[in-house]
């Protein structure tokens, strides 16, 4: 094997000790990067350790950014990783400490790291959880019309809701505007209830009753969407059927010896 075909065993398989090193290696390198920009967003913390955060930042960006260099570089297929979610990870990874030094504050979005962390399923060698993120992922790929509907009906309901809280309260209890009565009827609509703006008449009250009521209402429904297509996901053997060891998939009938995907003995 040449010098790139081995870099490349290290840093993109885990079947080797030193790949299941290397990527145990940088998760941990992620989770202190990510404490690191934690802890400097405490004030207190920031103004006695500040630069030693800050160094200790940019080592972690240099280190990153070595590694995503040599990832594009061995890669088997460059274009692919690049376009790849993990690949587009990666980048977006090291890009907010640069981005720093042009837009102050841009540092604290370097949590975006915490994405990379998603690879602790494949170092481990997670195969049921992979099995059960793509049931999950079938799920809300086949809710995405029905959700889209629930939306755009969500969406036309507060903008009636709002406009007509703003007749009925108008500027002198708050409601100054229709955006800002639109406002009002998401928080109210969803339950949440902050209080900063409230009605203070007889019909806006009983108004505000008939959206929380029916907050409760519209709350079930997408649950009951993604469930109904969670049930359909996961197949008639989904609860009895075996897992398979290697690939993960687990719709088999309880009397299979073999993975129907990857031949794999159950």
């Amino acid at each position: 094997m040449s010098l790139r075909e081995r870099v490349g065993d290290v840093i993109f398989e885990t079947d080797t000790p030193a790949g299941r090193a290397f990527d145990v290696a940088l998760l941990w390198a992620i989770l202190l990067s990510v404490a690191l920009v934690l802890a400097e967003s405490v004030a207190s913390v920031r103004l006695r350790y500040g630069t030693t955060l800050r160094t200790l930042e940019w080592v972690f960006t240099g280190l990153f950014t070595v590694e995503y260099v040599v990832r594009v570089v061995v890669a088997r297929k460059r274009r692919r990783y690049v376009t790849s979610f993990y690949g587009v990870i990666d980048l977006l990874a090291i890009v907010p400490t640069y981005l720093s030094l042009v837009l102050t504050g841009s540092q604290y979005l370097v949590v975006i790291r915490a994405l990379r962390l998603l690879r602790v399923f494949r170092v481990l060698k997670a195969t049921r959880y992979l099995g059960e993120a793509g049931i999950l992922m079938r799920a809300l790929r086949a809710s995405r019309e029905k959700i889209t509907v629930f939306l755009v009906t969500v969406l036309t309901l507060v903008l009636i809701i709002g406009s007509a809280m703003y007749l009925v309260e108008g500027p002198e209890h708050g409601f100054d505007s229709i955006p800002i009565s639109i406002y009002w009827a998401i928080v109210t609509l969803t339950t949440v209830g902050y209080g900063d703006i409230a009605p203070g008449t007889a019909l806006g009250k009983l108004l505000s009753a008939m959206v929380m009521i029916l907050g409760y209402a519209i709350i079930a429904v997408p649950t009951g969407i993604v469930t109904s297509e969670l049930t359909r996901a996961q197949g008639p053997y989904r609860r009895d059927g075996p897992a398979c060891p290697s690939c993960g998939a687990r719709d088999h009938p309880p009397d299979a010896s073999f993975c129907r995907l990857c031949g794999t003995r159950l």
